[in-house]
């Protein structure tokens, strides 16, 4: 009677056994993946041994949260912290310009900005000396005249001055080219290289944070442009390329697409154009 009861244990645990596995199978469910990219005038092509990721958050979003660990200075901060004259970044705070070489800076600075910000006064200078701009006035004081002789170099500075502005109200045009003399001081240099950097920070950073953070699995495509994968807890996810392009003719695409699979069902999902983000149009992770 005793081996009877434990034989019947055993049947009753193993039997308890596989209806965990089961309900275990059947709680999994699997993706099955196409991606195709169309390029301009020709038939859609398969996405040849491309690794997808799926994810559990967006790859934008990953990367937006990159961004907020790695704040870029607001304008008026990054013109603080310009070699420039105090004039020159009161100037650059009230205008809405980071180029001081657009050919349309002549027509934003008036005479006042041309004879009191030290950059655009020297600028001016450069542009109409040297016989390029006839009758242009030049110094009578010399630098030498500053310790040896201040009366006699403040009175010649100032009637220099004084002609110079004359001259400027008088030939407007003269100011054409202006811009010419100011890539020395030009702070979009800066500004550029500094949203450059920002933006490869977050190119490099993004990757490696969706795969440790946020990775739910990946699959490689094959000849055909088809991947799937299996076992994944039931749920929402994105199928991401983590910014790398799949490319075919002049088309370049890469993938961030939300997907919901559901327990015991295989969800299909065709990559391509219409869910794409072409990289010709790409301004952010």
């Amino acid at each position: 009677m005793r081996r009877a009861i434990d034989v019947s244990l055993v049947i009753l645990a193993g039997l308890v056994c596989f209806a965990h596995t089961a309900r275990a199978q059947g709680s999994a469910a699997s993706l099955d993946i196409t991606a195709r990219v169309s390029p301009t005038a020709a038939k859609p092509e398969p996405v040849r041994q491309f690794t997808l990721y799926i994810l559990t958050k967006s790859y934008g979003d990953i990367a937006k949260e990159i961004e907020a660990g790695d704040v870029i200075p607001p304008r008026n901060e990054f013109i603080d912290g310009l070699k420039v004259s105090k004039e020159l970044k009161a100037w650059l705070k009230a205008h809405d310009l980071i180029d001081l070489t657009s050919p349309d800076l002549d027509k934003l600075l008036t005479t006042d900005d041309i004879m009191k910000i030290p950059e655009f006064f020297a600028a001016y200078q450069r542009s109409n000396s040297g016989g390029v701009t006839k009758g242009f006035p030049t110094p009578k004081y010399r630098e030498a005249d500053k310790e040896a002789n201040p009366d006699r170099y403040q009175k010649q500075k100032e009637e220099f001055l004084t002609t110079i502005r004359k001259f400027l109200e008088t030939h407007p045009a003269s100011v054409q080219g202006i811009e010419l003399e100011l890539t020395g001081v030009n702070p979009k240099v800066p500004w550029d290289d500094m949203h450059a950097n920002h933006k490869a920070k977050v190119a490099r950073v993004a990757p490696d944070t969706a795969q440790l953070k946020y990775l739910a699995g990946k699959m490689q495509t094959d000849l055909d442009g088809h991947a799937s994968i299996s076992g994944l807890p039931a749920g929402n996810y994105w199928v991401s390329s983590l910014g790398m392009y799949a490319s075919s003719g002049d088309r370049r695409l890469f993938w961030d697409v939300p997907v919901t699979v559901r327990a015991g069902h295989t969800t299909h999902l065709d990559l391509s154009n219409l869910n794409a983000t072409d990289t010709h149009q790409y301004t952010s992770p």
